[in-house]
């Protein structure tokens, strides 16, 4: 009796770990936030990207609006590397209320800047979510 109850917990535990060793693949890092009155020039938090999978550095916009009666149509943001000196610009996408990705990144801190607006000079966006 006492080692039909040993061997049933041996299995229990085995399935167990291996159900903790099956985790799925997941970016290394994500942040959702929203933006509020932005203006040109107006620059997110840094992120640390270690650079430990192959996640492409995107930025994902939903709820868009400006100040302008013509509502939202671009924002331009430029994804930048702070680092000591002069930041690292890593270029510019067109964001259309929509995702835009810079491909993968070194390891470092980051962030993005709103460099342009099609219409009106204050960007409100509902969700943000920032992938690495």
């Amino acid at each position: 009796m006492r080692t039909t109850r040993r061997a049933a917990g041996i299995v229990a535990a085995s399935i167990a770990l291996g159900f903790i060793g099956v985790v799925p693949a997941h970016a290394e890092g994500s942040r959702t936030t929203y933006i509020s009155g932005w203006h040109i020039n107006n620059e997110s938090q840094r992120w640390t990207d270690n650079n430990k999978d192959a996640t492409s550095t995107s930025v994902a916009f939903s709820g868009c609006s400006t100040d302008s009666g013509n509502g939202f149509n671009d924002a331009g943001l430029t994804l930048w590397k702070d680092v000591f000196g002069p930041d690292e610009n890593h270029s510019s996408r067109s964001n259309r209320c929509n995702t835009s990705s810079w491909g993968r990144q070194s390891a470092g801190s980051y962030y993005f800047s709103l460099n342009s607006l099609t219409y009106g000079g204050t960007l409100h966006v509902k969700s943000v979510t920032i992938r690495y």
